[in-house]
Formats: C-alpha cells, sequence, structure tokens
C-alpha cells in the first residue's frame, strides 16, 4: 500500500491509500477520487513531508497539523449515513430495478438504498432517476456487526 497526501481544487488536503502508483493514477482519470470535505474531484498530489521512520515517529504519531483526524471524520460520516439511512429499506441488487420502477410511477416512491454497478447509475442517472452514491460503502443488514 502506498498513502498519498491529496489536495482538491478547492484547497483540502487530505491523505489516502492505493495499491500502487498505477491504481492512484487510474482512479484519478476516472475521478472516482473525491475530497472527503467537499465532493471536489479535481485532485492532485500535495505536497508533503516526508515520513522518516524512527522510534515513535510512526505516521500516526505525527503532531498536530491543524487538520481533522481523518478517522474522526470517517466516524462521523458513517453516523451521519447510518441517520440518514434508518427511514430507508434495503433493496440489495434489486436498487437499479426498484428506483426504475418509482420513477416510471410502477412502484409508490419509497426511501430505499441497495447496490449496483457503476454503469447501471450511469443510466439511472441518464435516464433521469433522482440517485445518489453513499459516501460509504453500505453492507446488507445481515452483515452489519
Amino acid at each position: 500500500m502506498i498513502v498519498f497526501d491529496l489536495k482538491c481544487g478547492g484547497g483540502h488536503v487530505f491523505e489516502a491509500w492505493f495499491g500502487s502508483s498505477a491504481d492512484y493514477e487510474t482512479q484519478r482519470e476516472r475521478t472516482l477520487i473525491v475530497c472527503p470535505l467537499c465532493g471536489d474531484s479535481v485532485i492532485d498530489k500535495a505536497v508533503m513531508a516526508p515520513n522518516v521512520a524512527a522510534k515513535g515517529n510512526r505516521r500516526g504519531d505525527a503532531p498536530a497539523t491543524g487538520r481533522p483526524d481523518p478517522k474522526q471524520l470517517i466516524a462521523a460520516l458513517a453516523e451521519a449515513q447510518a441517520k440518514m439511512l434508518e427511514g430507508s429499506q434495503w433493496v440489495g441488487m434489486a436498487f437499479a430495478d426498484k428506483a426504475r420502477a418509482m420513477h416510471l410511477g410502477e412502484e409508490t416512491h419509497a426511501p430505499i438504498h441497495g447496490q449496483t454497478s457503476a454503469e447501471e447509475a450511469k443510466a439511472l442517472i441518464e435516464e433521469g432517476v433522482p440517485v445518489a452514491p453513499l459516501p460509504l460503502p453500505v453492507v446488507p443488514p445481515e452483515q452489519r456487526n
């Protein structure tokens, strides 16, 4: 794994992990990397200080930089997403079909969430079906801890 400090077009600096430099480039070119603070997909590598390994000087032990703790941000995001999904029904892989049916008036409108492929999500958007990606991955209710 490789860790990069990234910077969005809005000036926010954040950390992201990738399997390789090629993985980073591929995901950046496909605009799959977004700023966790503002959602901007214009991302570049930020200038970063080298992380010199020394006893008691691991990346997590770095002095405070004034940036929010990524673990706290993700925890807050997960909490907000869980609250948002409280009144929503899990429909699993039937998400695209259900969303399309609601859009066409074949089913009653209701808040739903589930899984679909990137291609199917793009097709829904092109058809005018109001969908939005969730900031964090969602697993079926029976797989939650």
